[in-house]
């Protein structure tokens, strides 16, 4: 049997770093968390590595675009990291439900497409906000999204996360995963995009917990995605797969891209705002496919994991999967 437990990982950057103001400070260690996440993946990866191109933004700051194609585990995936400023439209922040349409915002977005169906695709996102009416949030989350639903590793993602979220507020996590099955959906669809995750936003400083607090656990859903994602990489990379399981592969990417262009709010906030192109369509497949009114064989592995893909399900109620 394949062990869910997981290796220590290099040091992570988990103290805020030293700056003038408190959105510096989260500028900073944003940066910071990308070169850590970088390391990690490609370090489970083995042979790929990320290529940086950095942007400017129009109304101030830019970015920090690194992709990563061609690995031995990921056939494509980026680390963005950016820091921008500026003055929205009157209809962008009435979309957007911004209180005011100056903004400042900060943060990393993760997707990582792998070559094997057996490596499920990952997403994870921290954010931090700050209004021109001085109202300041952070948001964030991580979710899975396997080609193929292995139970025992879908329940050990859940428990990590749910531990983590332990440690701030024992209503994180119970908030938090339904607020993702709610999100991480595809309506038109009727079915979740993967087992989930967590999914937060809007965590407003002075209302829902004071700036230090708030920042330590979205510093902490970093680290819980970097250790927990890599080592699905090295459990599952040398799983062997048919060609059946890679063409299955193709449609359920093809369900990743219908949420990311239908209804993914950072893909919205990003084109709305006037930003880069290609660093926010980043999260798209390098390849899907669409067919008509395919549906999976009864009794397949296939149709196995569809009946996974549902809100509510409680992934951490068997008791935890030993190390």
């Amino acid at each position: 049997m394949l062990t869910m437990s997981a290796p220590n990982l290099t040091t992570f950057p988990t103290a805020a770093p030293a700056a003038p103001t408190f959105r510096a400070s989260v500028e900073a260690w944003m940066r910071q968390f990308q070169d850590w996440l970088c390391q990690q993946i490609e370090a489970a990866d083995g042979l790929g590595q990320f290529q940086e191109d950095a942007w400017q933004h129009h109304g101030g700051g830019g970015g920090r675009s690194r992709v990563l194609t061609g690995g031995t585990v990921i056939e494509k995936g980026g680390v963005n990291f950016s820091a921008v400023e500026g003055t929205m439209s009157e209809q962008a922040a009435r979309v957007l439900l911004m209180p005011n349409p100056t903004y400042f915002a900060t943060g990393v977005s993760v997707v990582q497409h792998p070559r094997s169906p057996r490596v499920p695709i990952s997403h994870m996102n921290v954010r931090y906000f700050e209004a021109g009416n001085g109202e300041a949030w952070f948001g964030g989350g991580l979710d899975l999204t396997p080609i193929y639903v292995d139970e025992e590793q879908a329940r050990w993602f859940h428990e990590q996360i749910a531990e983590v979220c332990a440690q701030f507020d024992d209503a994180y996590y119970p908030r938090f995963k339904q607020w993702a099955d709610e999100y991480f959906y595809i309506p038109h669809r009727q079915e979740t995009r993967g087992v989930g995750g967590i999914f937060f936003d809007r965590l407003t400083v002075g209302k829902d917990g004071d700036a230090d607090s708030l920042f330590a656990f979205v510093r902490a859903v970093g680290e819980v995605y970097g250790r927990t994602y890599t080592h699905l990489m090295r459990l599952n990379a040398e799983q062997a797969y048919t060609e059946r399981e890679k063409q299955w592969q193709l449609v359920r990417r093809g369900r990743y891209a219908e949420f990311n262009l239908a209804i993914d709010r950072g893909t919205r906030f990003g084109l709305e705002t006037g930003g880069r192109t290609e660093s926010i369509l980043m999260s798209l497949p390098p390849q899907c496919e669409w067919h008509y009114n395919l549906q999976p064989e009864p009794g397949s592995p296939e149709a196995s994991t569809q009946q996974w893909l549902r809100k509510g399900v409680d992934w951490v109620v068997a008791p935890p999967v030993s190390s």
